[in-house]
């Protein structure tokens, strides 16, 4: 039993306009430090360059997901495209975490023997490197904790900002001291912010995709709840899932007296699980089957 109504987010995909604003941006200071590591032969704005990239492409999938994400459901489809959006997450960090270990092994090779590079160029670009970041943070920050694909564009937007200042800090210490290493050292800051919080993301998005148990949902305190509602003798088969952000789904077999089986009770009590769900733990989909008593004789196995 359940109650056919819309349960996505309001939310779930108004915020291409940001990544669409966002992406204009990146692609300006891709191509911008694009031309920066080619005049300084800069290994730190190459590298802030390739994280950029991964970023153009990042933001694309995202705003592609974004789009994909308003399309109606149907009969085939019947979640619409909301999965979408964690693909396009995990598609992110996968293309981050492969330029990450491209850039840690060429950074290594020029310890050994680093290149001269021209630190004017490398602060001239790493500046509009910067100020671009900082318009694109300003822009996604209202929105970063939407959903997966908003997270992951910031957190790219956060990191090549990062590595801007990485770029800055080694041209200023090679002007001022000579230890052109300090280059590669930049280089290598940037590879240890790509790494680490892409690994994060990718495991979030995994956790989606096998469908795990939405994290902070604690299934033993919704199956508590459930049980201390009158009527209820007990509660099994309870699965939570996760089909995007924002968007967790629940069902249940509840047991429940025989008598609301005969005295029309059954409506009032689902009526009190999905209160209880909804405002207890955030879950607005939930589909719930009753059973009687007696019917434990015919469920096959024991049952969570």
């Amino acid at each position: 039993m359940s109650h056919d109504h819309d349960h996505l987010p309001a939310d779930i995909a108004d915020h291409r306009g940001r990544l669409a604003l966002v992406l204009g941006i990146t692609v300006t200071v891709l191509v911008v430090e694009v031309v920066g590591a080619v005049v300084s032969g800069s290994l730190a704005l190459w590298a802030d360059a390739g994280h950029m990239l991964t970023d153009v492409a990042g933001l694309t999938m995202a705003l592609v997901a974004a789009t994909l994400a308003r399309r109606p459901a149907t009969p085939r489809r019947t979640w619409g495209y909301l999965r979408a959006e964690v693909l396009g997450a995990a598609a992110q960090a996968l293309l981050l975490l492969l330029v990450g270990v491209l850039l840690l092994v060429e950074s290594v090779q020029r310890l050994a023997a680093p290149p001269e590079v021209a630190t004017t160029p490398m602060i001239v670009f790493g500046v509009i490197g910067l100020a671009g970041n900082m318009v694109g943070l300003l822009v996604l920050a209202g929105a970063r904790g939407a959903n997966l694909n908003l997270r992951a564009a910031f957190l790219e937007v956060a990191n090549d900002a990062l590595g801007s200042v990485a770029v800055l800090v080694a041209a200023f210490t090679v002007a001022t001291t000579g230890w052109q290493r300090a280059d590669v050292v930049a280089s290598l800051v940037i590879v240890a912010l790509i790494v680490p919080r892409t690994i994060v993301l990718l495991r979030q998005t995994v956790h989606v995709l096998l469908e795990s148990t939405p994290t902070g949902l604690d299934l033993d305190e919704v199956r508590a709840h459930i049980e201390a509602l009158p009527r209820v003798h007990a509660v099994h088969d309870l699965h939570a899932t996760q089909v995007a952000s924002g968007v967790p789904v629940m069902t249940a077999h509840v047991v429940a007296d025989d008598e609301c089986f005969l005295d029309g009770h059954l409506r009032d009590l689902l009526d009190d699980v999905q209160r209880c769900l909804r405002e207890d733990f955030e879950i607005t989909h939930s589909t719930i089957q009753f059973e009687p008593l007696a019917h434990a004789e015919h469920e096959p196995g024991a049952h969570r």
